[in-house]
């Protein structure tokens, strides 16, 4: 990541403060997601809910809201989140609570540091579209995460892409002023280059596009 700058790590998550957090769910998730992007929450909700395991790494954690949401294999499931963004992770880990979370702040698209138990699912939720760079550069996160995953993994998200996805109107306005102000960077991201970086690296890769949201999934080798 020598050619990516903090300060354009930052551009990406800077917009989740301690104000902003508690109306995110309201417009992100209630608002942008149906009418904007095309991909609702509880299609969202699915996807997690198909791949997450009782021993899971959330990774990009926003307000902690599939987390909270789901419904797990076991009732006392192991589950850490790991971000940035100090104020997404004190939030999330309120949110959830109840499952004693372990918080790691950490910059992804650097070699993660971590000496702890291996985990049996990874979600990456609304991440990629947020970092620097084209998809080729965002995905050596993969690289720094799969350390951190047992053997048969199951690794999943969703991200907003550009390309040849369909976009309405109002999705093209608001990407690009998205991407000008820096909280988006996904101008260059097609489902054809997420495709060829996952299978680069995973097995029984699938991608699902929902709106302009591509809902991917695949498996440590």
């Amino acid at each position: 990541m020598s050619d990516i700058s903090l300060e354009q790590v930052n551009a990406g998550q800077a917009i989740y403060t301690k104000l902003t957090l508690p109306v995110y769910d309201l417009l992100v998730l209630g608002f942008s997601n149906r009418f904007v992007w095309k991909c609702p929450t509880q299609r969202l909700l699915k996807h997690y809910q198909l791949n997450l395991s009782a021993n899971h790494l959330d990774v990009g954690v926003g307000t902690g809201y599939f987390l909270h949401h789901a419904r797990y294999p076991s009732r006392t499931p192991r589950i850490a989140l790991m971000d940035l963004n100090e104020h997404s992770l004190d939030y999330a880990a309120n949110r959830i609570s109840r499952y004693s979370p372990e918080v790691y702040q950490r910059n992804v698209l650097e070699p993660v540091s971590y000496q702890g138990e291996r985990f049996d699912s990874l979600g990456l939720n609304y991440l990629l579209h947020c970092l620097p760079g084209d998809i080729r550069r965002k995905a050596v996160l993969f690289d720094h995460l799969k350390p951190l995953l047992n053997p048969g993994a199951q690794v999943f998200g969703a991200t907003l892409l550009q390309g040849d996805v369909p976009r309405s109107p109002l999705a093209q306005r608001l990407m690009a002023v998205y991407n000008a102000k820096g909280i988006f960077c996904n101008e260059a991201d097609t489902l054809p280059a997420l495709r060829h970086e996952l299978e680069r690296r995973f097995k029984n890769v699938s991608i699902e596009l929902v709106g302009c949201a591509a809902l991917f999934s695949a498996q440590v080798r």
